[in-house]
């Protein structure tokens, strides 16, 4: 089986039946001891955006806990001293 140049390749039918993947079906991907995993993500939408909103409200404002102004994290991601 080939990699496209965008990164996509067909999951053969027999594998997609097995595994329960139907069109719109959540998978996600994990990368571990060298080897790439598919695996089918179980549950509605509601409940994975719900997962996601709360990554993001953890995640909201951590990088103005620093007290640094505007300018002095620009100066920073630039490279200016």
């Amino acid at each position: 089986m080939r990699l496209t140049s965008k990164g996509q390749v067909t999951i053969p039918q027999d594998i997609r039946e097995l595994a329960g993947l139907m069109p719109g079906s959540e998978v996600e991907f994990q990368f571990r001891e060298g080897r790439v995993w598919i695996q089918k993500i179980e549950g509605n939408k509601d409940k994975r955006r719900q997962q996601i909103q709360s990554i993001v409200a953890e995640t909201a404002g951590s990088a103005t806990n620093a007290k640094m102004s505007t300018d002095e994290i620009m100066r920073m991601t630039r490279g200016e001293d």
